[in-house]
């Protein structure tokens, strides 16, 4: 019995050692971790803790706000490893200086890196959830999922429930980000990479996306350069657009939606610069 007992825990422990992927979502009032939230309201963004759904792998972090905005923001890291349980998305200066990660990832006004939002022929409307919204995370084989449902959300003289979900795998750099429109029959969704003045823009027509350079960080007295990336399969799109902030993509009406996402931070060992970034996303696929 006593050699089975030693054999689990060294089991366990290895099992956790060699984690790379976790999820985090708490209400900030008692920072008890909890795998969902369901609420009648579709605005949390202050009460919930990271402001949303998060989940990582080794080498960013990522959340979707409680909000209406659909956007999905980055947390950097500087080495591979699992920050979200000790860091809770805000590492300190003292942490930042053993090594931990950092939120200088400007979204503002945007979907950010590979947010949805939806279109209605002449504009974008954002995720605004009249009948209340829902957060899921959950561990799954080989890697973990976070989840925002947005319920009642008007679009073209009806109400549709909008989910987004952000699957990450181990030993996988890139995460997996989708939209489903669950009720409501087919819409057109709008997804994307946010930048700002300044930043070096990469895209193609074969579904590749990059970004890399400085955010206006404001919780930073050093921001650094950051890369965002995304790969999609341009046979889906109705258009691309360049706005001023951001390289958008509104895809043809369906019920679901699928693109990759990736990003790099220059404290980093490998993708640590625009080039070494930029020719990353030009050779993922799809």
């Amino acid at each position: 019995m006593r050699k089975i007992v030693i054999s689990s825990l060294v089991a366990m422990m290895a099992l956790t050692m060699s984690a790379q992927t976790d999820v985090s979502l708490f209400w900030r009032s008692d920072s008890v971790q909890i795998s969902e939230i369901i609420t009648p309201e579709g605005d949390q963004y202050r009460k919930v803790g990271h402001h949303g759904p998060a989940i990582e792998n080794n080498y960013m972090g990522l959340r979707i706000y409680f909000n209406h905005s659909g956007s999905i923001d980055v947390y950097s890291k500087q080495k591979p490893q699992l920050e979200l349980a000790s860091a809770l998305w805000y590492p300190t200066a003292k942490m930042q200086a053993e090594g931990y990660g950092c939120d200088e990832y400007k979204v503002g006004s945007t979907v950010g890196l590979g947010g949805y939002n939806l279109w209605d022929g002449k504009e974008v409307l954002k995720l605004t959830a009249t009948e209340g919204r829902e957060a899921r995370v959950k561990k799954i084989k080989n890697g973990a999922v976070a989840e925002m449902l947005a319920k009642g959300v008007p679009y073209k003289n009806k109400k549709v429930d909008i989910l987004i979900r952000i699957t990450m795998r181990d030993g996988e750099r890139e995460a997996i980000v989708e939209a489903f429109c669950k009720k409501g029959g087919k819409v057109q969704f709008v997804t994307g990479v946010n930048f700002h003045p300044g930043k070096e823009l990469f895209t193609d027509e074969q579904g590749h996306i990059a970004t890399w350079g400085r955010h206006p960080a404001d919780v930073s007295k050093n921001p650094i350069n950051i890369g965002g990336g995304m790969v999609y399969k341009p046979g889906t799109l109705e258009q691309k657009k360049i706005t001023k902030n951001a390289v958008l993509l509104i895809s043809k009406p369906c019920k679901h939606y699928k693109t990759k996402i990736v990003s790099a931070g220059e404290r980093e060992a490998d993708l640590n610069n625009a080039e070494k970034f930029i020719q990353y996303v030009k050779n993922l696929k799809y």
